[in-house]
């Protein structure tokens, strides 16, 4: 089932399949490991879901909302 990240609820662990940014982002997200078929856990929300904070290999990162709404994953 293909979903959102910004979808995800914390502690879910879910593997991108697709990436929906422009060039600029795309190249961004690539460069923090975010791309096509890695392994990605939640890791926590901000109060009001402003942002996430992701865990990709031994990195984590956070991204605004509307970032992770531009990245498509689904469940492992």
């Amino acid at each position: 089932m293909k979903k959102k990240l910004s979808e995800c609820k914390k502690a879910c662990v879910v593997r991108v399949t697709k990436l929906n940014a422009d060039a600029e982002l795309k190249q961004r997200l690539i460069s923090f490991g975010v791309m096509k078929d890695v392994i990605v856990e939640v890791l926590e929300y901000a109060p009001a879901k402003s942002t996430i904070e992701i865990k990709v290999g031994n990195t984590r990162l956070a991204l605004r909302a509307k970032e992770a709404d531009l990245i498509e994953v689904e469940k492992i």
